[in-house]
């Protein structure tokens, strides 16, 4: 039988604007963003619908991004449609949380906040991370053990892409080792240090302290996770995932792939952009692919999922 998933983008889709119409037109969407805004203590729709420069600082991206994508799974949740199964990259994986059950909207607002507050602060001087292009994994992962200094892979986003993270000159040393190899290109990316890294095994300490006040449910649909790509299925797994997911690699493809294993034919991309449907179509372009980040997709998504809906039965 056919199934469908949720999936959340992570930090670096958001944009000025997103969520606005929902915010405008839905009234359930904006109570989610306004819980936010009282959870966090910010103004999130100044920070969403504003010309400004916060929303693309991480203390204040995760939470306005978490803050847009709850709203929108929030109203198809309104309209009756639930997930079989559901991911997130990065700090998306807090959105398949909130899909899940296993984190209320009050619970993961709290401690995305405190997320973005902690990887924040612990961005080191000298960090960097860079795209790269056109090489097997397998290639880049070596690459990396060899080179002297702090680095390896980020994020796994789909065949051709891979993000290597670490200190700046290991990043540089392993990005010109993999020019050698044949990479096809390699792109400094313009972020602001180097997440996904051992650098930031500090703000994962805090964040544990953070969770310890935080109930977790049982998983009322499981969710697969970037730190193992495997479902998570039990409540008392949830919050160490949680905390190695701030300095461990990104395994998005081996999440897709996991999905697409268990017989996922249908993916919704839930929030700002089309980061996660660029990865998909270099993933399968087997499988149907839904994105939601206006309240016009939204309107077009929810009538073909009620007709894929009754069409199972």
């Amino acid at each position: 039988m056919s199934k469908t998933a949720f999936i959340f983008p992570g930090q670096g889709a958001q944009y000025v604007g997103m969520g606005q119409d929902f915010y405008d037109k839905m009234p359930v969407c904006r109570q989610v963003i306004e819980k936010a805004s009282q959870v966090s203590g910010l103004d999130l729709p100044k920070i969403c619908f504003t010309e400004n420069e916060e929303i693309h600082i991480t203390e204040y991206t995760q939470i306005a991004m978490l803050s847009v994508e709850a709203a929108i799974l929030k109203a198809l949740e309104q309209e009756g449609l639930m997930p079989d199964v559901s991911a997130g990259l990065s700090l998306g994986e807090y959105g398949a949380c909130i899909a899940s059950g296993v984190l209320s909207l009050e619970d993961a607002f709290y401690v995305v906040r405190k997320r973005g507050i902690f990887m924040q602060e612990a961005v080191p001087a000298g960090g960097a991370m860079s795209a790269v292009m056109g090489t097997d994994a397998e290639v880049i992962e070596k690459a990396c053990r060899e080179t002297e200094g702090i680095v390896s892979i980020a994020n796994y986003n789909c065949p051709g892409q891979i993000v290597i993270t670490g200190e700046e000159g290991a990043v540089a040393k392993a990005s010109e080792k993999l020019k050698e190899l044949g990479a096809r290109r390699i792109v400094p990316l313009n972020v602001s240090g180097p997440f996904h890294s051992a650098m930031l095994a500090g703000a994962g300490e805090k964040l544990a302290e953070v969770l310890q006040s935080v109930a977790v449910g049982e998983p009322k649909i499981p969710y697969a996770t970037n730190v193992t790509a495997e479902y998570v299925t039990k409540a008392s797994q949830v919050k160490e995932l949680l905390v190695r997911q701030v300095s461990s690699s990104v395994k998005w493809q081996q999440c897709v792939e996991k999905m697409i294993a268990d017989g996922v034919d249908t993916f919704v991309e839930i929030g700002p952009g089309k980061t996660l449907s660029g990865f998909m179509r270099k993933i399968s372009r087997d499988v149907k692919m839904l994105n939601i980040q206006t309240v016009e997709d939204f309107e077009k998504a929810v009538e073909t999922l009620k007709n894929q809906t009754a069409d199972r039965e």
